[in-house]
């Protein structure tokens, strides 16, 4: 019993640690996919338009709830619901792990 418990952790643990970890592949394809986001989003998620926030800095989990959100009309935005809805859910991870890359740097002022 004990073992079949720890194969089942061990099993789940990794399944977790894996979707965590976006693939080059999810990137390639989310990149491809934001091309319709730039025009507000900006091309490394820093936003170009006051409107809209800047998507570099987030978390990716955070990234892909909110287009589920806006998809589930949870959410609301024009056109963000507009986007989502045209989005499968891979597409929404892939563009999550697109703009999740983005690492921001806080520097203090002088």
């Amino acid at each position: 019993m004990k073992k079949t418990l720890f194969i089942f952790l061990l099993l789940a643990f990794a399944i977790n640690v894996k979707a965590q970890n976006p693939t080059l592949k999810s990137i390639t394809l989310g990149k491809k996919i934001s091309s319709q986001c730039v025009a507000c989003h900006g091309d490394n998620g820093i936003s170009v338009i006051e409107e809209a926030p800047n998507l570099a800095g987030q978390k990716e989990l955070y990234i892909w709830n909110q287009l589920r959100d806006y998809k589930s009309g949870k959410r609301q935005n024009e056109m963000m619901t507009i986007i989502a809805k045209n989005l499968t859910d891979d597409e929404m991870k892939d563009v999550a792990a697109y703009y999740g890359q983005f690492k921001i740097t806080v520097v203090p002022p002088k």
